[in-house]
């Protein structure tokens, strides 16, 4: 692994500023030493959950934020890092991190769910582009279940009569549904180094 990829060398960006996402990918491909590098992996993280109420309450700004970082960015940076990456001939891929909230229809959560419905399908689309490419990037998209993020945090701190879903995220927490952010990244560091077929979408328990 390069040096400074190992020591966690920061490079940061408002990500839904997507016409800066090239430039800033490209400047970090720059840094890396090829030739002491087995792999290069992109992970799509970023994401906001709100607006968390009916969609009628939704006005335009919040939309377009949330798609803007929850599924514009991942997919600007998905092309990006397929084309500049195109020509190096290591192990190249990208793990998109997907939720369970992409397959479960919650109420308030419209638009977040979405995002993540379309993260999914844009990860087995993509997917299907690469297995026809001789040398193939693994794309693939990861539930990770229920996470103690900021996310989860802003979720529980609603008011149960402003978002029906609070009391499920209160409870979930209340009763150590939650796994930590740092045993999630042990698992991820797993799934980086197993191989799977472009457009495979896993939950955190078929790993």
């Amino acid at each position: 692994m390069d040096r400074q990829v190992r020591e966690g060398k920061k490079y940061l960006i408002a990500v839904q500023e997507v016409l800066g996402i090239e430039h800033l990918l490209n400047k970090i491909l720059g840094q890396i030493n090829l030739n002491n590098t087995g792999m290069i992996c992109l992970i799509n993280n970023a994401a906001i959950l709100e607006p968390l109420k009916s969609i009628e309450e939704c006005n335009a700004e919040e939309i377009n934020k949330n798609f803007q970082i929850n599924l514009v960015a991942p997919i600007v940076l998905t092309s990006c890092f397929i084309n500049q990456t195109d020509n190096i001939q290591l192990r190249r891929k990208i793990i998109n991190i997907s939720s369970g909230s992409g397959t479960y229809p919650a109420p308030d959560m419209s638009v977040y769910c979405s995002t993540k419905a379309e993260i999914d399908m844009f990860t087995q689309c993509v997917g299907a582009e690469q297995s026809k490419q001789k040398y193939p990037i693994e794309v693939i998209a990861v539930d990770p279940g229920m996470v103690d993020t900021e996310l989860q945090r802003v979720a529980r701190g609603k008011n149960n009569q402003d978002f029906e879903m609070a009391k499920f995220f209160k409870q979930a927490h209340q009763t150590g549904q939650l796994q930590t952010r740092e045993a999630l990244g042990k698992h991820l560091l797993k799934i980086i180094e197993k191989q799977f077929q472009p457009g495979k979408l896993l939950k955190y328990s078929e790993e």
